[in-house]
């Protein structure tokens, strides 16, 4: 879902009416620093996912025709 001008222009204009011009620069202070914030949270979870395949997966004997898994 991607926002035209037109949408980004009446979403600013129904927030100005609600919180005025004095909070709307707070608001977005806030929001800023929240995405800051859960980015560099989320930033550190990376490297638990990268564990490479030889490590993570153990070693599965292949299979036979006198041992069958």
């Amino acid at each position: 879902m991607f926002l035209s001008a037109p949408d980004i222009t009446i979403i600013l204009v129904i927030a100005l009416v609600l919180f005025g011009g004095k909070k709307l620069p707070e608001l977005a202070r806030g929001l800023g620093s929240g995405i800051k914030e859960f980015k560099d949270a989320t930033s550190g979870v990376k490297p638990l996912y990268d564990i490479p395949k030889a490590a993570a997966l153990p070693a599965v004997p292949e299979a036979n025709e006198h041992h069958p898994l």
